[in-house]
């Protein structure tokens, strides 16, 4: 891991500025543009670990009134591209191969969406990204894993 990483330095001076978190993470947002549908805020964010938070609204919501497991999906891939980013050690790169949930209880209110790794776990082959969803009380509502692809980068041109 590289000690100037471009991404964990970005959260840390955005922090320094009023609004500065707020900011980027509507600009993370727009890289990969479908993430704006669900109005991401990333509240935390250190290597091996990402949390972001959607706001419950009707624009996400299904028929009975919940948040969509979609919209939750789409946070939780949120969380793993930000955590991937700020924690790839420079040699390798990563691409996600899959996604598996289950659905564990009712979304009725805000989600917080989080994803974790273990630094060890940083190798060419498959990797699992531990995702979970919780809602306002503590209770997880969405509970799975994102697979990603490892490989190392190949040498540069020159």
């Amino acid at each position: 891991m590289s000690k100037t990483n471009f991404v964990l330095s970005t959260w840390k001076k955005a922090g320094q500025i009023p609004g500065g978190k707020w900011l980027l993470s509507k600009y993370i947002a727009r890289k990969a543009p479908y993430f704006t549908s669900v109005n991401p805020e990333l509240l935390e964010l250190r290597e091996n670990y990402c949390k972001i938070l959607i706001k419950k609204r009707k624009a996400i919501e299904n028929h009975i009134g919940t948040v969509h497991v979609i919209a939750i999906c789409n946070e939780l891939e949120m969380a793993m591209g930000v955590l991937a980013e700020a924690s790839v050690p420079n040699h390798l790169r990563w691409i996600p191969k899959g996604m598996e949930v289950d659905y564990t209880a009712k979304a009725g209110s805000d989600i917080t969406g989080v994803a974790t790794v273990n630094a060890e776990d940083w190798k060419p082959g498959d990797l699992y990204v531990k995702i979970q969803a919780f809602d306002t009380s503590g209770v997880v509502v969405v509970d799975g894993r994102i697979k990603l692809w490892i490989s190392e980068k190949p040498p540069a041109k020159k």
